[in-house]
């Protein structure tokens, strides 16, 4: 069996999320909740109208998310705490028409004292049962937002992430290359040396590469870059950009890099941000891309993104109460690739499942 990560402009079944609930990451005052709230629903909104959208929904918070969801978003009723689907939900992967998913260790970006994701920590297999996937298990302690594929061997990795000895005390390059080419089917890793600088506060993901790069085709990167010299982030994406120059991927192709200008914004309450169009998520016929309140730059990339992935509509949604809590759209969804062979009458569609019927 060969297992392979679809590049996520691949055909999808669907996009899943989990709805946030109450804590830490949600926000202290009734108006930082309600925020965050509106946030997650805007953007299974917006997915859902390209694909289908479910959301694992804590059944403390069910009766909000039937009223502020429309009914194209389907409600599966599941313990949640972490609600960032991108990293403690599964990754999935193919062989041929078998679905796979794979399950990786979640234990909250490190396991920081602030995070709550334990619960979140088992989404990878119960979905994984939902969508009628074989569980590929994994001792790498990793996140979704962590890896980012072109669907032909290549893998972007970041080495405070993977190495992080918060989360993987042990790890090597050459291990994590193996564990890569075993569940995802990578055969060759781009290794960044580190992500961007607000990722590495309290509420960080110490350097998730979804934030920095992506591969919207085989042989080019999109690339954050910070103009601003009064930005840290401007010596980092400089940095990242010379080495990514000199990199090759599974098919020995040099990287053509388009950057992705970041917004004016510098600074927020907390510091300097890590506001990234990088952060988008492609979905069936379109881009789901971060806005940030700055209609020239919002545009600006929005045409870029557009020229890279021909075809799709660009749908920009404000990510600033995401980004205010660790991350971005693309960190918030997963998505699921379509397999049109796969035999639905072994593998149950989620809309048959007794949860779903429950939750709507």
């Amino acid at each position: 069996m060969s297992w392979r990560m679809p590049a996520e402009t691949e055909p999808h079944e669907r996009t899943w999320m989990a709805f946030p609930r109450e804590g830490v990451t949600l926000g202290a005052s009734d108006v930082e909740r309600e925020a965050g709230y509106a946030a997650w629903a805007a953007v299974a909104h917006a997915v859902a109208e390209h694909e289908p959208v479910t959301m694992l929904v804590d059944p403390s918070e069910t009766a909000r998310a039937r009223r502020i969801l429309s009914s194209a978003i389907e409600l599966i009723e599941a313990p949640v705490d972490e609600f960032w689907m991108r990293d403690h939900g599964p990754t999935f992967v193919a062989d041929g028409a078998r679905l796979g998913a794979v399950d990786w260790i979640f234990n909250g970006w490190g396991a920081p004292d602030w995070a709550e994701w334990r619960l979140s920590a088992g989404h990878g297999r119960l979905i994984a049962e939902l969508a009628g996937a074989e569980v590929v298990g994994s001792d790498l302690v990793n996140e979704g937002g962590g890896i980012h594929v072109d669907g032909e061997g290549t893998v972007l990795l970041t080495e405070t992430v993977q190495l992080d000895p918060r989360r993987n005390p042990r790890a090597s390059r050459a291990t994590v290359e193996a564990e890569m080419a075993r569940t995802i089917g990578a055969s060759h890793a781009v290794w960044l040396p580190r992500g961007l600088t607000r990722d590495y506060d309290d509420l960080g993901t110490n350097g998730h590469v979804d934030i920095v790069a992506t591969i919207p085709s085989p042989g080019r990167l999109l690339l954050h870059e910070q103009r601003d010299a009064a930005h840290p982030d401007h010596a980092v994406t400089r940095e990242l950009r010379a080495l990514l120059a000199e990199q090759q991927d599974a098919a020995g192709r040099g990287f053509e890099i388009v950057d992705l200008p970041a917004p004016a914004t510098l600074t927020d309450a907390h510091g300097p941000v890590d506001w990234s169009y990088v952060n988008h998520l492609v979905v069936n016929g379109g881009v789901i891309a971060c806005g940030f309140g700055d209609a020239e730059a919002d545009a600006r990339a929005a045409s870029i993104l557009a020229e890279e992935y021909p075809g799709r509509t660009v749908t920009t949604v404000d990510a600033r109460e995401i980004f205010a809590r660790g991350g971005g759209i693309h960190c918030i969804t997963q998505q699921q690739p379509a397999l049109a062979a796969v035999d639905r009458a072994q593998h149950p569609a989620i809309a048959e499942q007794p949860a779903t019927g429950d939750a709507r």
